[in-house]
């Protein structure tokens, strides 16, 4: 399914396109025993929490994320 495939939302502005957005992922996040997460994903956060437990001193502080990702623009 897609936007053009329902007028009434095609037709919203910007704003009240995420507005709606918000509101649609709230009604799916209240289930969320049925929202499926990628195996990749599971996979990804066990082997950040493995390299975490691993090397806890080695985290960035906040103004070192900051600086990264003021780099990045």
């Amino acid at each position: 399914m897609q936007v053009k495939d329902i007028p009434q939302i095609a037709q919203l502005s910007t704003p009240e396109k995420i507005l709606f957005l918000e509101d649609l992922w709230d009604e799916i996040s209240k289930d969320e025993d049925n929202i499926p997460v990628p195996e990749s994903h599971v996979k990804e956060l066990e082997a950040r929490y493995n390299d975490f437990k691993s090397n806890p001193g080695s985290l960035l502080s906040l103004e070192e994320l900051q600086n990264r990702i003021n780099k990045r623009k």
